[in-house]
């Protein structure tokens, strides 16, 4: 008998960067370069963001919604730990997301950094289960989308 609450899913997406693998990848292992492209945003307060980047090490960042939103005042807790990194190639994070005091979701997210002609193709695979009352698959898979294009000034 399946849980109809829990959904599992898998979206990739792929971006071309005109900056090389060592630009892109920096994005993503320079903690304050991060923060600009992962952690701040129009819609809420950054309350903490940590990173230690390393194999075994730990990401965190702690958001609350603003006024307006569908969330407003809810704090949104991100918790990833970095399983995999191989310098200019490839980042593998696993993380957890709460809403409020809920769990919405574990993810298992691997970013690859290809040169290509004169960039670098980004290719990110994210592999999630969602849980009761979260954003769900096409909601995550949009967010996504609009942090890959907050990275693109970053690198």
């Amino acid at each position: 008998m399946t849980d109809q609450s829990i959904v599992d899913n898998t979206f990739v997406i792929e971006r071309m960067y005109l900056k090389s693998p060592i630009q892109v990848f920096a994005a993503f292992s320079d903690a304050s370069k991060k923060r600009r492209w992962f952690a701040e945003g129009p819609d809420h307060d950054v309350e903490h963001f940590s990173m230690d980047f390393a194999v075994g090490g730990r990401e965190r960042a702690q958001y609350r919604f603003k006024k307006g939103t569908p969330f407003a005042s809810v704090a949104l807790t991100y918790d990833g730990h970095f399983l995999d990194v191989v310098a200019d190639r490839r980042v593998v994070t696993a993380s957890t997301m709460t809403l409020g005091e809920r769990r919405i979701s574990a993810s298992l997210v691997t970013a690859e950094f290809r040169p290509k002609d004169s960039g670098t193709l980004l290719v990110l695979t994210h592999q999630a289960v969602f849980f009761e009352g979260a954003d769900g698959p096409k909601i995550r898979e949009a967010g996504w989308r609009a942090l890959l294009d907050r990275l693109e000034p970053v690198v």
